[in-house]
């Protein structure tokens, strides 16, 4: 058993991100890890200003849009304890080392924004239809669970058959399990239009029907497959 946990932790540290092999995620997952300790450890009359500003609500979208979209995807929901951040984590890790940090930037950007869009536009008309009060413009709304879902998407199309059964399989559980509970429903909106959005960018992500990048799966061989398998257990 005690080996069994050993080959498992020496799984997980393969898959995490590496500042050689995957420099967008590692640098992208250094800043979210530095917003997650000052949300948690930070004073909270602060954090709470910073997130306030940081909100893709439709108030902040049409003021300055460019700002909010950016600042928004610097924070994980649930700080530390979230599950995001490791999912973050192993997500664009596997996806960078198969079509690079520039590919797998756009599909994050793409859903992020996509997904923030399409959630928040419809509010705004809303409200200036007089359908929904003016406090719908002034909700708090941040995070990288928009950019992960779309990096799902795109990710599993590049897998075995076994691991994009998976991993979408997860993902769809997610989405119908937030439009059940609809706790949040915007969110639970956007996260499925954010999927749909990164299976669509599987083709843009591709080249002669391959993946890009210099990533294991761009290189064909023993080495390769080896590594396929290993992101199968995301």
């Amino acid at each position: 058993m005690i080996e069994h946990a050993r080959r498992g932790l020496r799984g997980l540290w393969r898959m995490l991100p590496k500042p050689t092999s995957t420099p967008f995620t590692f640098c992208y997952a250094l800043i979210l890890l530095g917003t997650a300790l000052y949300a948690d450890f930070g004073d909270q009359e602060t954090v709470s200003l910073l997130l306030r500003e940081s909100s893709t609500d439709g108030a902040h979208l049409a003021e300055r849009p460019l700002v909010v979209l950016i600042a928004s995807a610097l924070w994980v929901a649930g700080g530390l304890l979230s599950a995001y951040g490791l999912a973050f984590a192993l997500v664009l890790a596997a996806l960078e080392r198969r079509v690079g940090g520039a590919r797998t930037a756009g599909v994050f950007l793409l859903g992020h924004v996509l997904a923030t869009l399409a959630t928040e536009l419809p509010v705004a008309g809303a409200v200036a239809a007089g359908s929904l009060p003016e406090a719908s413009m002034h909700r708090l709304d941040y995070g990288i669970s928009f950019g992960l879902m779309a990096c799902v998407g795109a990710l599993s199309g590049l897998l075995p058959r076994r691991g994009e059964v998976a991993l979408l399989g997860v993902a769809v559980l997610t989405c119908a399990q937030d439009l059940i509970e609809l706790i949040d429903p915007l969110s639970s909106w956007g996260h499925p239009i954010a999927l749909l959005t990164g299976v669509a960018c599987r083709s843009l992500i591709r080249e002669d029907g391959s993946a890009g990048g210099t990533g294991p799966a761009a290189v064909p061989g023993p080495r390769a497959a080896e590594a396929t398998d290993e992101d199968v257990l995301l």
